[in-house]
C-alpha cells in the first residue's frame, strides 16, 4: 500500500504468525492518543479497516456509517474512506479508537462458496492517517495499543456474540490506562491498490417496531428486510438473550429457516447473542454482521426481561430519484415489494438475497440494474462493484457468476446471461446518466470477455450458462444455447457501440461484424418457419421467441408472426408466467413494445400460480426467488417489472443519441386508468376519462422532452409544465 495515502498496516499481536486468521473470531480494539495544541480549522482521517471497522474519536463514534468499507477484491483494490473529523477534534489531547470486524476479508465460517479459502483471507487489520489542516499528525503504526473487547465472535453470514461484562469503559477517551494492553504489530498489507470509496456508505435506513406474535418468543417486524435487531433488556449479569432471524414461520408459528440455512456449513446461522452486564436497562445491536428477516425469535436464558425489540433496516444509502403510483392496487403493492427487495439486496454490493447467501450474483444485478437506476441513484456503487467483477476476471476473459469470488463460480453459475452485466450495466449507466466512465474503465475487460465467448462458441452459438433460471417447470425451460447466444449477440452489439462512443473505428467494425455473424447463425439454427424460435422440440418457445425479439434478432418479415405467437400463447395460458428470470424481462417488454402492453400487465396482476401477484397472496413483502415462494422470499432477480412500470406506464425512455436525463422521450401507454410517475424531476401525471387521455408533464429546469401521445402526435418541450390531451384510438 502507498503510505502517502494511509499509514502502516497493523493488527493485533499474534496475527502475524501462521494461521492467524483462524483465531480472529473476536473484534480487536485499538487505541492511540495524540496531542495537538495549535488552533485548527479542519481535520480529516483516511482509514481502511478490514473487513469492517468502527472509528471513534474522543469517546464518540465518527459518523453513522455501518459495515464500512464496502467489499472489494482485496488482492487488486482495497477501499479506504476519508472522513471529516473537525467537529470531533479538540485542542490538546485527543484519543482515537478503532474496532475491527471480520466481514468479507476474514470469512471465518464455512459455506459452499469457499470464501473460507479465499486467497485474500487474513486476520482483521487497518491502516489510518489523520490530518489537521493538511498536516499529518497521526498514523497507524506499532505504537498503537490493542485490547480485547466484548465482541467475542462475529461472522458475516452467521452473526455476532457480545458479552457486555467484557466492556472496557472509557477506552476511547483520554487518560485511559492502556499500559496492560500490548502494542499492535505491523503486518503485510492486503495487496491491492488503495482506492477511495466514492459510493454512498451503508447506514441504518430505518427503525421499525417488532411486535410479539404471542408464540415461541417470536416477534414480527411486518416487513422483510436486511439488517438486525436492536434490543432493550434488563436483568442480572450473565443472563443471555439469543436472537435468531428468518423470513418465515412454521404453520405452528415458530421460526423457520427452511431453504435459508442450507449453504452455511459451520456455526449458527443468522444468530446473535447478548450477555448482560447487569445493573439497569441495556440497549444493544450488532456491528459487524447483517441478516435477512421479517421475524425475530428472542429467547432469554437467566434472569432478564426484554423491554423492546426493534428492527434496524440496513443498506447502501442511495438517494431516491423515482416514484410511481398507479391506479391498480396490485401494481402499487408490487412496486413497493420491488423497492424493498432492491434495498435489501444492496448492502455495499448488489446481492441475490440478504440471508442465506449475500452473494454478488451477476445475473441478479444485471436484471435489476435499470430498476435500480429508475428508483435510486446507484451509478457510483455500480461502478465500484463492476471493478470487483473486472478484478476477478481470469486472463482468458472468463468471469465468475458472483463478485466478489474467492475462486468459486467460474465453471458453474456463470454464462453470457449472467456475465453480460459487464457490458449491460455500463450501458444502463450511460443511458441513465450520460456518464461513460464505466465504458472507458472496463472496455478492455469487455474485449477479453468477448474473446472468451468467441473461443467457447461453435459456429457462433454458445452453449454454456444457467439460462432461464427458476422456470416454474424446469423441464420446459428454454434451451440455454438460445438465451446465452442472445446475450452474446447483445454483447457484441454493445461493444461495437462502445467503440463508436470511444472513437475506436476498427473495434466498432470488428464487433459489428461479429454481431451480424451471430445473428445469422442464431436464425439459421433456431428460427422455425412459423416465426417461432426454438430447437425443434417445442420446449421453451415462449422464452426463446421473446429472447429473439428482445435482442432484435428477428428478421423483419418474421417479427409480426413472432409477436402474434407471443400474444396468442399469453392469452392461451391466461398470462401464466411460463418463463424464468430471463423471460420475466423479455416477455413483458416485448409485448409492450409491439402493442400488447395490456397483456404484459396481466402477468403482473395474475394472482394464480405462477404470477407476480401470487406473491401478494402469500403475504410476501418483497419479491421471491421462485414463483412458488418456497425458497427465498427476498430476491431481486424478478424485479425488472418496476423498470417496466417507469418505461411503459410512466413513459420514460432514454436515447443513445442523447444519453442521460437531460432529455427524455416520454411515451406513456394508457392501459390503466391513471399513473403518476416521477423520475429525476420529470413528472408524468396522466389519466383516462371517457376515452380521452389527459397528461400533465413537468420537465425540470435545463432539460427537454419529446412527448409522444397515444394518437401519434409528438411535441418537443422545453423545461416547464404542460398539459396535452387526445382521444384514444
Amino acid at each position: 500500500m502507498n503510505n502517502g495515502i494511509l499509514g502502516k498496516w497493523i493488527a493485533a499481536p499474534g496475527a502475524d504468525r501462521n494461521f492467524g486468521a483462524e483465531r480472529c473470531d473476536c473484534a480487536p480494539h485499538f487505541r492511540r492518543e495524540f496531542e495537538y495544541e495549535e488552533k485548527f480549522e479542519h481535520g480529516r482521517v483516511s482509514i481502511s479497516g478490514l473487513g469492517f471497522y468502527e472509528l471513534y474519536l474522543n469517546g464518540r463514534k465518527v459518523g453513522d456509517r455501518v459495515l464500512d468499507p464496502a467489499v472489494s477484491d482485496y488482492l487488486k483494490h482495497v477501499r479506504f474512506v476519508t472522513l471529516d473529523i473537525t467537529d470531533y477534534l479538540r485542542p490538546g489531547r485527543n484519543t482515537v479508537g478503532v474496532i475491527l470486524g471480520n466481514g468479507w476479508y476474514n470469512p471465518n465460517t464455512a459455506e459452499v462458496w469457499n470464501f473460507l479459502t479465499a486467497p485474500w483471507r487474513d486476520c482483521p487489520k487497518f491502516a489510518l492517517k489523520l490530518e489537521i489542516d493538511g498536516r499529518t499528525v497521526l498514523e497507524s503504526d506499532e505504537t498503537w495499543r490493542v485490547g480485547k473487547g466484548p465482541i467475542v465472535f462475529n461472522a458475516l453470514r452467521n452473526g455476532e456474540f457480545y458479552d457486555a461484562r467484557l466492556e472496557v469503559g472509557g477506552w476511547t477517551s483520554d487518560r485511559f490506562d492502556d499500559s496492560a494492553w500490548p502494542h499492535a504489530v505491523r503486518i503485510a498489507p492486503p495487496g491491492g491498490e488503495p482506492v477511495e470509496q466514492k459510493q454512498p456508505p451503508c447506514r441504518v435506513l430505518g427503525t421499525f417496531p417488532a411486535v410479539p406474535t404471542g408464540k415461541f418468543d417470536v416477534y414480527d417486524t411486518k416487513q422483510n428486510m436486511a439488517g438486525w435487531a436492536r434490543i432493550t433488556v434488563e436483568g442480572e449479569a450473565g443472563a443471555e438473550v439469543t436472537l435468531r432471524y428468518a423470513e418465515r414461520l412454521t404453520p405452528e408459528g415458530d421460526l423457520s429457516a427452511e431453504s435459508q440455512d442450507v449453504f452455511v456449513k459451520s456455526g449458527e446461522f443468522q444468530t446473535d447473542r447478548y450477555i448482560l452486564k447487569g445493573g439497569g436497562v441495556e440497549i444493544w445491536e450488532p456491528r459487524f454482521t447483517y441478516h435477512g428477516f421479517q421475524f425475530i425469535k428472542a429467547t432469554v436464558s437467566g434472569n432478564a426481561a426484554i423491554k423492546k425489540i426493534e428492527a434496524r433496516m440496513v443498506g447502501t444509502a442511495f438517494d431516491s430519484v423515482g416514484r410511481i403510483t398507479m391506479s391498480e392496487p396490485d401494481l402499487n403493492r408490487l412496486q413497493a415489494m420491488t423497492r424493498w427487495a432492491y434495498r435489501s439486496n444492496y448492502v455495499g454490493i448488489p446481492t441475490d438475497c440478504p440471508h442465506r447467501e449475500k452473494n454478488g450474483w451477476t445475473g441478479d444485478a444485471m436484471l435489476a440494474a435499470e430498476t435500480g437506476l429508475f428508483n435510486f441513484d446507484p451509478a457510483a456503487s455500480y461502478l465500484e462493484w463492476l471493478q470487483i467483477l473486472a478484478d476477478n476476471q481470469r486472463p482468458n476473459g472468463q468471469l465468475s457468476g458472483i463478485a466478489p469470488s474467492g475462486g468459486w463460480g467460474f465453471n458453474w453459475g456463470s454464462g453470457p446471461a449472467w456475465d453480460s452485466v459487464l457490458l449491460s450495466m455500463p450501458a444502463d449507466i450511460y443511458l441513465h446518466t450520460g456518464d461513460d466512465t464505466a465504458i472507458r474503465c472496463f472496455y478492455d475487460a469487455m474485449k477479453r470477455y468477448l474473446d472468451y465467448c468467441e473461443s467457447m462458441a461453435t459456429d457462433h452459438i454458445v452453449f454454456f450458462g444457467l439460462g432461464d433460471w427458476c422456470h416454474p417447470d424446469r423441464e420446459k425451460m428454454c434451451p440455454v444455447e438460445i438465451t446465452s447466444t442472445g446475450y452474446y449477440y447483445m454483447d457484441a452489439q454493445l461493444l461495437s457501440e462502445f467503440a463508436r462512443i470511444l472513437g475506436r473505428p476498427e473495434d466498432e467494425k470488428r464487433y459489428g461484424m461479429l454481431a451480424e455473424a451471430i445473428k445469422k447463425a442464431f436464425n439459421a439454427r433456431f428460427l422455425r418457419k412459423n416465426g417461432r424460435y426454438g430447437t425443434g422440440s417445442g420446449i421453451g418457445e415462449f422464452t426463446a421467441t421473446g429472447c429473439a425479439l428482445y435482442h432484435d434478432l428477428v428478421p423483419g418479415e418474421y417479427k409480426q408472426p413472432a409477436v402474434e405467437f407471443l400474444a396468442e400463447h399469453a392469452r392461451r395460458i391466461n398470462c401464466a408466467c411460463d418463463f424464468g428470470i430471463l423471460g420475466a424481462k423479455y416477455i413483458p417488454r416485448v409485448l409492450a413494445e409491439y402493442g400488447h402492453a395490456e397483456l404484459a400487465l396481466k402477468f403482473f396482476t395474475r394472482h394464480e400460480f405462477p404470477g407476480w401477484a401470487h406473491w401478494i397472496d402469500l403475504g410476501m413483502t418483497t419479491l421471491g426467488e421462485n414463483w412458488t415462494g418456497n425458497n427465498s422470499r427476498n430476491h431481486i432477480m424478478f424485479g425488472d417489472l418496476s423498470a417496466w412500470f417507469y418505461r411503459y406506464l410512466g413513459g420514460f425512455r432514454h436515447e443513445w443519441e442523447r444519453p442521460g436525463y437531460r432529455h427524455l422521450r416520454v411515451r406513456p401507454f394508457p392501459v390503466i386508468a391513471s399513473c403518476i410517475a416521477e423520475y429525476r424531476g420529470y413528472v408524468s401525471d396522466w389519466k383516462v376519462e371517457d376515452g380521452e387521455f389527459v397528461i400533465q408533464l413537468s420537465v425540470p429546469s435545463g432539460c427537454t422532452a419529446t412527448l409522444a401521445m397515444p394518437d401519434g402526435s409528438v411535441f418537443e418541450l422545453e423545461s416547464g409544465r404542460y398539459q396535452r390531451s387526445c382521444r384514444l384510438p
